[in-house]
């Protein structure tokens, strides 16, 4: 598992590289462009390809770009639908131009549209978004379920992957705060490894890509998005050392988003902390004689 952290890329990637390697980071996620504006961001040809040096020894190993969350794949309003395609598509590019492992977005809202509907113009979005780009995946992240919003259920992301055309471009990422807040118990190794069986069954594994780790305020099934720092939240320091030491996530990118002790942003104490926590979490599932894949020895 490639432990990290969302960092900024203020005076461009260079800048965002090292302010990973100083909070520690294995990985890290970064915003292509301002979270909640339209207008995109062009990075410099010079700073990408000193980006990507850094990116092949140093000690990131993996690279995130996570879309503007203005983005809504599932509207049918012509003006938003262009907007949000736009923007998509620049992400997907800027991922092709840095080598990122992946562009999360947030699958959209129905804005009180059938379900049915939203769904098929989710995936259409998502084809015409991976045909105007190369080869950088599209990671579908899962959501909370508050309101319209979709992928609050494995059951939505396959269907939008299908809608979608099935590309192998297309990838899911795991949020463990959604995950509980839209009814899935992540509240220890055993719990966490049904979700995961259940996953495996609707969606398939293969399709797993990215994760984001993040404790939540309000209990399992409350719908509701709202991050605490890990430990500190309705998951609690059992849960997300867990996540944190699940096999069948070893390799992928696995990405703190905050808010962080100071109240700010992620800092380099709270990546030790969630380091501390991937090794109560090894040590945990040695004692209990785990096998990989996450089921208990009988």
């Amino acid at each position: 598992m490639l432990i990290g952290g969302h960092v900024s890329t203020a005076g461009g990637l260079v800048k965002a590289h090292e302010r990973g390697v100083e909070r520690g980071c294995e990985a890290i996620q970064v915003f292509n462009q301002s979270p909640r504006m339209w207008k995109p961001t062009q990075w410099k040809e010079p700073d990408i390809a000193a980006f990507r040096k850094l990116m092949e020894d140093g000690p990131i190993k993996s690279v995130v770009i996570h879309a503007v969350y203005l983005v809504n794949a599932a509207t049918k309003d012509r003006e938003m639908r262009k907007k949000s395609a736009t923007s998509l598509t620049h992400s997907l590019r800027m991922g092709d131009a840095i080598g990122a492992d992946g562009v999360v977005v947030h699958p959209g809202s129905t804005l009180k549209e059938p379900l049915d509907e939203s769904l098929g113009r989710v995936g259409e979005m998502v084809r015409e978004a991976l045909a105007e780009s190369e080869s950088c995946r599209l990671l579908l992240e899962n959501t909370a379920g508050a309101g319209g919003t979709i992928g609050r259920s494995f059951a939505e992301l396959y269907d939008i992957v299908g809608r979608a055309g099935g590309d192998e471009r297309i990838g899911i990422c795991l949020d463990s705060c959604h995950l509980l807040a839209s009814g899935y118990d992540v509240r220890s190794a055993e719990s966490l490894g049904e979700v995961l069986d259940e996953f495996d069954r609707v969606v398939g594994l293969d399709r797993l890509r990215s994760l984001h780790v993040n404790d939540s305020v309000t209990p399992l099934g409350s719908n509701r998005d709202r991050h605490a720092n890990l430990g500190d939240g309705e998951i609690g320091r059992e849960g997300c050392a867990a996540f944190l030491s699940e096999p069948r996530f070893e390799g992928l990118a696995c990405v703190l988003e905050g808010p962080g002790a100071a109240g700010k942003a992620v800092e380099a104490g709270d990546m030790t902390a969630a380091f501390a926590l991937r090794d109560e979490g090894l040590a945990a599932r040695k004692g209990r004689g785990r096998r990989p894949g996450g089921r208990a020895k009988k």
